[in-house]
């Protein structure tokens, strides 16, 4: 049925320039979105709209509220709900403490299934209608993700993460079951519907020299995947992968001896980068995802936007739960801005949104299909309450224009702001979804 969403209206066009670089968007006070089979048929001022475009319509009116592209997460890890906000130490203490275990639980496709579920409403709920995330090391999480993202007609990029050394036994696999694993996934999934696979090797510390040969004739069969992977998070890290791999002149470097490296290829937060791994990232059209949330938790470090930007590196922004600290991306905003503050570094509004929306659209090389309200864009839609709260609501009592409203989301929103979201053009608002099924029965002091 054809739908005719009005309320104020944003779209960007491209990257905004400047804090007042009104051209890089469109913005309608009372605007209307057509659309109908889960595509975008038109944008446009709501009182402009012939007689033909109303015919057989139906109007669902969310002013005052804003309408936007749904949010795009482009790193995020499936297996890790139950590790999320663990008290820890830095990183591989606490994967080791924390994640490891929790991801273990996901060779049980019961337990996958009921996560997988949980973990999308989670999601929808918070107006994120895009992922790239990480499944567990076992193929029953994979297929689990993937079908429950098929029920929903969720855009989903993901994949078995491949990992063979340095961790528990019951979260490795081996080069070869990796790589048929992997091959299978990409077989049963990969471009079926809105789904896309990513090859997953966790990072090089928990993969052996001949998994990432694996990893390199994945790659090499199927160019048209995703990889993802992560790169220079913490020093202790970067350490032992140099140990790992002596040959390499850098971390960057053992990923690009085996292929990894390109315009599809997702490295998660690049902090202590160095200026040969940054123009290798530039030359090469890799991406960089900044993940404010989880540097902060675990003591990461800052990511330098600045140095990516004059060098051209492509940058993303991503939640990085269970590392991060939250599936909202309007909180990730708020740290990424105090992030970018501690480096006097602008994360001006309209940039901030842009970013959410058409920029990790173009991160994902996916602007054609999702991040904008354009004709023949896919329906994944966000509605944003800025007066949610009753903080929001008394701040907004002083707002008087778009970029300041957006501020107010960007610093006090969350999931709260999110009065509906749409999935392909789907109304799929799950409201606070219930936890999970868990085996815990008790506290312990």
């Amino acid at each position: 049925m054809k739908s005719i969403l009005r309320g104020r209206i944003l779209s960007f066009l491209t990257e905004p320039q400047h804090a007042e670089d009104t051209d890089a968007f469109t913005y309608l006070e009372d605007g209307a979105l057509i659309m109908e089979g889960g595509k975008i048929l038109h944008l446009g001022d709501f009182v402009a709209l012939a007689p033909d475009q109303r015919l057989g319509a139906r109007v669902i009116d969310h002013r005052p509220h804003l309408i936007m592209p749904g949010f795009i997460d482009t790193h995020l890890h499936f297996p890790q709900m139950h590790a999320v906000g663990s008290w820890g130490k830095q990183l591989l203490d606490w994967l080791n403490t924390y994640t490891f275990p929790q991801e273990a639980r996901f060779a049980d496709p019961a337990h996958a299934g009921r996560m997988a579920s949980w973990f999308l409403d989670q999601l929808i709920s918070q107006g994120t209608t895009t992922v790239a995330t990480y499944c567990s090391v076992h193929r029953a999480s994979a297929e689990a993700l993937f079908t429950a993202a098929a029920g929903r007609d969720y855009r989903l990029i993901a994949g078995k993460v491949m990992m063979d050394r340095n961790a528990p036994a019951a979260v490795l696999d081996t080069p070869q079951a990796g790589y048929d694993h992997s091959k299978a996934l990409i077989a049963a999934w990969h471009g079926k519907g809105r789904i896309d696979y990513a090859i997953t090797p966790r990072f090089a510390i928990t993969s052996t020299p001949e998994q990432m040969e694996a990893v390199a004739t994945l790659i090499r069969e199927h160019p048209d995947c995703y990889v993802q992977t992560h790169l220079d998070e913490n020093r202790d890290e970067i350490d032992l992968a140099l140990r790992l791999y002596p040959r390499a002149r850098d971390y960057l470097d053992i990923y690009e001896s085996y292929g990894m490296l390109g315009s599809r290829s997702l490295f998660g937060h690049c902090i202590h980068m160095n200026d040969r791994e940054r123009s290798a990232m530039a030359e090469s059209g890799s991406v960089a995802v900044f993940c404010p949330t989880s540097n902060l938790f675990l003591g990461s470090g800052l990511f330098d936007e600045a140095a990516m930007r004059r060098v051209g590196v492509r940058t993303a922004i991503a939640t990085d739960v269970g590392g991060g600290t939250d599936y909202s991306m309007l909180r990730t905003l708020d740290e990424a801005y105090k992030v970018l503050q501690l480096q006097d570094c602008d994360f001006d509004p309209y940039r901030a949104f842009y970013s959410l929306t058409l920029g990790n659209a173009k991160a994902l090389s996916k602007a054609h299909q999702i991040g904008t309200l354009g004709p023949d864009s896919e329906a994944d839609i966000v509605v944003l309450d800025s007066r949610a709260t009753p903080v929001m609501a008394m701040r907004m009592e002083t707002v008087t224009s778009l970029r300041e409203e957006l501020f107010v989301l960007q610093t006090f929103g969350d999931d709260r702001a999110v009065k509906q979201t749409y999935v392909h053009g789907v109304a799929s608002k799950a409201q606070h979804p219930d936890p999970p099924p868990s085996a815990v029965s008790g506290q312990k002091i």
